[in-house]
């Protein structure tokens, strides 16, 4: 299989993983009660007087289309939020439709999510509120709580980026900085039923790490946000309102988050609809449409240069031909240069350096890239690694092991055009890495 074949493969893998969880397919399943779990979600419909939405992620459109679609008498006002760049579509006509920061928070972010208060205010008690959330809402959706301004929040989310905070840590500080965050939405919801159907881009499809879990309870406090901080060593680098804001709420002096087994819970119904597995049954039905064997690895967790090498020693070692390998999650990257990249191209360059050491002539592509067809401050959604990619980015002037010590992996796959550029794909359940191998 040459290389043109294998990526024409790895494409038509990737975008079945997409189809599988297009949001406007899975938004009517959900409300036609076809779903695990989604059996009580025609009723709930049926006896709203009046609906209110809010969608917010980088889904935020497709799922406002498809309530819009199955719901449009129902709906009193809506509204999207998707991030800044997002290709413009109609959310419909009672769709209020907001662009915002991502993965930093911006003013617009603060507009959008003050804009949603207002929504989910107007809802009474004979009303139903659906909230659409999906990867990206943490970001898109944020106001400062207490003095802490926009400004501080963008500071403490840019540390812990560059400090490789896994998304539970982040989030645990993000829910503490927030007036919506942690459930905390919840509390302007006046007495409505509140449906919110989530497509998940994390491990494990916790509603309450979802979107920082704006309908959700948080098990987290002020005090575990704090700690958070200080084992990154990033708490003298903080803003002061923010160290002030998370002091006074670990002793005691602030509102905590919406803990499990508050009353306001009860009027909730979290609905996961879709998620990174669901990808990748998508992804396997179409391989074994193409004739390969499907391999399921483990979860992509952990430093992305890591996981690289370790996969690359075991695609060398599996004895089948025509085997499709897959794996999916979210890797994370510590920034220690000051190159251009995305998780999913360090993850593709560590794999190709570690093929070209030990792969020989052995005949594996791969593809690793995001399913919201963005990866990092990139305009690719991730990139191809060969057994030959090394060789061909040195014979191209690029040293791959200097780029990627300084996490320049952009650097390298563009000159040697193996980056990859679906553009946006209006969903987002996490990554997918999908591996040929045809000894």
């Amino acid at each position: 299989m040459n290389r043109q074949a294998a990526r024409n493969d790895l494409e038509q893998i990737f975008r079945a993983a997409i189809s599988a969880v297009e949001p406007r397919r899975l938004i009517a399943r959900a409300l036609g009660g076809r779903l695990a779990g989604s059996e009580g979600v025609p009723a709930m419909v049926a006896a709203a007087q009046r609906i209110f939405v809010l969608a917010v992620g980088k889904a935020a459109l497709g799922m406002a289309q498809g309530i819009e679609a199955a719901c449009a008498s129902k709906i009193s006002a809506g509204i999207a939020v998707v991030p800044t760049g997002t290709p413009p579509a109609s959310a419909g006509t009672r769709f209020t439709i907001f662009h915002a920061g991502h993965p930093l928070p911006n003013a617009a972010s603060e507009d959008a999510a003050r804009a949603g208060l207002a929504l989910v205010r107007g809802a009474g008690a004979d009303d139903l509120v659906i909230v659409a959330l999906s990867g990206g809402a943490s970001a898109l959706f944020a106001l400062p709580d207490g003095a802490i301004t926009i400004a501080d929040k963008i500071v403490v989310t840019t540390l812990l980026l560059r400090a490789g905070a896994s998304i539970d840590e982040l989030n645990a500080v993000r829910k503490h900085l927030s007036a919506v965050k942690g459930g905390r939405l919840l509390r302007a919801v006046g007495g409505a039923r509140v449906l919110a159907f989530i497509l998940s881009d994390v491990s494990g499809n916790d509603p309450a790490i979802i979107g920082s879990g704006l309908t959700a309870a948080d098990p987290t406090t002020y005090a575990d946000a704090r700690r958070v901080l200080i084992r990154y060593g990033l708490w003298e680098k903080l803003p002061q309102s923010v160290r002030q804001h998370l002091e006074h709420g670990a002793a005691g002096q602030g509102a905590e988050s919406v803990k499990p087994g508050d009353p306001v819970l009860a009027r909730v119904t979290n609905l996961v609809i879709g998620d990174n597995a669901a990808a990748i049954q998508g992804a396997g039905d179409a391989a074994v449409a193409l004739g390969y064997t499907v391999d399921r690895r483990n979860e992509l967790k952990g430093e992305a240069r890591d996981i690289g090498r370790a996969l690359a020693g075991y695609l060398c070692g599996v004895p089948q031909k025509k085997l499709c390998v897959l794996a999916g999650g979210e890797p994370v990257v510590t920034i220690r240069g000051d190159g251009r990249g995305g998780r999913e191209q360090e993850l593709a360059l560590s794999i190709a350096i570690e093929l070209g050491r030990i792969g020989g002539q052995r005949r594996v592509a791969v593809l690793a890239a995001g399913t919201d067809g963005i990866d990092g401050p990139t305009d690719a959604a991730g990139a191809f690694a060969y057994h030959d990619t090394a060789r061909r980015a040195v014979e191209a002037g690029v040293d791959p092991e200097a780029a990627l010590a300084r996490n320049d992996s952009y650097k390298v796959l563009d000159a040697i055009g193996d980056l990859f550029r679906p553009g946006p794909t209006g969903t987002n359940v996490a990554d997918i890495l999908i591996a040929l191998v045809d000894n």
